[in-house]
């Protein structure tokens, strides 16, 4: 799961052009909204675009459902790795 999430990282920083940081410097379990990374909804809607094309999910579903994903790094990664298993068992 490391590294699932850091590869993660690396795409927030690419698709979100934050050159600023390292993936060192996004702590796993922080939240990536308001607090934490400070990300905005522009943003979520960036990196879920750019998080399908790299893994090919799909971030559709209920709003609430849809923010826990987005919660943190660890979030994503466990959503992630969640996709992977059903696409693999279809």
């Amino acid at each position: 799961m490391q590294a699932l999430e850091q590869e993660i990282k690396e795409l927030i920083i690419s698709s979100l052009s934050l050159e600023d940081l390292a993936p060192g410097d996004i702590d796993t379990d922080a939240p990536l909204f308001v607090e934490g990374l400070g990300l905005d909804s522009i943003d979520a809607l960036e990196l879920g675009l750019a998080l399908q094309k790299r893994f090919g999910v799909s971030m559709g579903g209920d709003k609430d459902v849809v923010r826990s994903r987005f919660a943190s790094v660890a979030a994503l990664a466990a959503f992630v790795a969640a996709q992977r298993a059903e696409q693999a068992a279809a």
